[in-house]
């Protein structure tokens, strides 16, 4: 909404943040300073709750892309205390809710994980208390399940192409080599059986 003081334009306001005024209002410079840093965090929290209403977003997705906008650090501090307190942000349910998610659709190993929920501005803490569950039997099974989709589409090489295929593959989702060794003439075993089978 626009103010208008002493009929000429003055400011925009947010309605949430005007609602309460009316035409012929006075209004003190105090109390222009307190609407317009009223409307300030208002502005800055519908930003915030626009950039988490497609996915889950961690403190710091929310901090960058509120600095993006320039927005002052108080006005920062002020919306991720209000989207904190309204369960809004979370970061240790959005880690637990990451590894979950990765291993159930696109598994990775542990080294992988740590890395990209680094890279969403996790602290180590959450990051590794979201990771207690994934110990390295675990790991050897998001390694088979990562493969299995892979593992039809090299069905036809010899061992040694279908090794290093399958090997570089789990490589790139972080395994390490005695992961990916057994991983892979696991693979191999059960792509035999089946061709013996048929």
């Amino acid at each position: 909404m626009n103010v208008y003081l002493d009929e000429e334009f003055a400011f925009g306001l947010s309605r949430i943040v005007a609602a309460w005024l009316r035409v012929g209002q006075e209004l003190t410079e105090e109390k222009i300073a307190e609407l317009r840093g009223a409307d300030e965090r208002e502005v800055a929290l519908q930003r915030a709750l626009h950039f988490i209403e497609h996915r889950p977003r961690t403190e710091a997705e929310v901090r960058r892309n509120l600095a993006r906008h320039a927005v002052p650090e108080e006005t920062m501090n002020y919306v991720l205390e209000r989207l904190a307190a309204n369960g809004l942000v979370n970061d240790s349910k959005f880690a637990q809710a990451w590894v979950e998610n990765r291993s159930e659709f696109r598994p990775r190993s542990r080294k992988a994980l740590t890395l990209e929920m680094r890279r969403k501005g996790l602290d180590d803490t959450d990051i590794q208390t979201a990771l207690q569950e994934v110990d390295a039997a675990q790991e050897e099974q998001l390694a088979y399940q990562a493969a299995q989709k892979q593992m039809r589409k090299l069905g036809e090489l010899e061992w040694m192409d279908f090794r290093n295929k399958l090997g570089g593959f789990l490589a790139r989702r972080g395994f390490d080599y005695e992961t990916i060794r057994s991983v892979t003439q696991k693979c191999w075993q059960d792509l035999q059986g089946n061709q013996i089978e048929e």
